[in-house]
C-alpha cells in the first residue's frame, strides 16, 4: 500500500508538471515573454495607416525612433547609415521596415522633416500617446523588433553589440535575424538588452484617464 502511495503521489507531480513546462515553452526563445505580436494600426509621416496584420505573410522590422536621440543620430549619421542600409538590403516584397516614433512630443511634420533631412523612405509611425510601444515594452531608440510571417516576434533588442559606437566590426543582431528569418531558420539571438536614449513616452493612462 505505501507503494501504491508512493506512485499516485509521483503521478500527480508529473501531472501538474507537465502544463508548467509547457506553458514555460509558450513563452519563446530565451525567456521572451511575447510570443505573439501585438496588432495596432498607425499613421505615418504621410497620414498612410498601417496595420500590422496586414503585413502577414512578410517579415516585419519595427525601429523604435526619435531623432532628437544622439544614439539614433549615430545610426543615421554620414558613414555610419546603419538603419538606411539595412532597410535597402531587406527591404522588397518580403521584409516591410516600419520606424516608429512613441515620443510624446512626435508630430507628422517632425517625421516628414527627419525622414526629408536624412533621406529615409521608410514609414515613419506616429504613436504620440504611446500605447503601441507600452505594448511592445519598447524602452530605448533605438529598440528593435522583428515579426515573422505569421505575426511572432522573432527578435528584440539591440540593433548591434555596438552601444558605443566604437567597435570595429560589430555584431547586428537585426540583420542576423532577417537573414535567419528569410533563409527559413531558426533565429540564434531572439532577445538582447537594447541601448539608446529612453522612449519620451507622455504620462501613463492619460488617455483612458480623460476618457474616463
Amino acid at each position: 500500500m505505501k507503494s501504491a502511495r508512493v506512485c499516485l503521489v509521483l503521478f500527480a507531480v508529473l501531472a501538474l508538471a507537465v502544463p508548467a513546462v509547457a506553458g514555460h515553452h509558450e513563452g519563446g526563445h530565451d525567456g521572451h515573454a511575447m510570443q505573439t505580436a501585438p496588432d495596432f494600426e498607425l499613421a505615418d509621416q504621410n497620414g498612410e495607416t498601417h496595420k500590422l496584420s496586414d503585413y502577414r505573410g512578410k517579415i516585419v522590422v519595427l525601429e523604435w525612433t526619435n531623432p532628437q536621440c544622439p544614439f539614433v543620430q549615430r545610426h543615421y549619421a554620414d558613414g555610419h547609415t546603419t538603419m538606411i542600409d539595412l532597410s535597402a538590403k531587406f527591404g522588397g516584397e518580403d521584409v516591410v521596415w516600419l520606424g516608429i516614433d512613441s515620443s510624446n512630443f512626435v508630430t507628422a511634420e517632425s517625421a516628414a522633416a527627419w525622414a526629408k533631412q536624412k533621406g529615409i523612405d521608410t514609414p515613419i509611425l506616429l504613436d504620440a500617446d504611446g500605447e503601441v510601444g507600452r505594448a511592445y515594452e519598447a524602452r530605448t531608440t533605438p529598440h528593435m523588433f522583428v515579426i515573422g510571417r505569421e505575426g511572432e516576434l522573432l527578435y528584440s533588442g539591440a540593433i548591434d553589440d555596438d552601444s558605443n559606437g566604437r567597435g570595429e566590426a560589430p555584431v547586428n543582431f537585426v540583420e542576423a535575424a532577417l537573414s535567419s528569418a528569410l533563409a527559413g531558420e531558426p533565429v540564434q539571438t531572439a532577445k538582447t538588452k537594447p541601448y539608446g536614449c529612453s522612449v519620451k513616452y507622455g504620462k501613463a493612462n492619460a488617455k483612458s484617464a480623460s476618457a474616463s
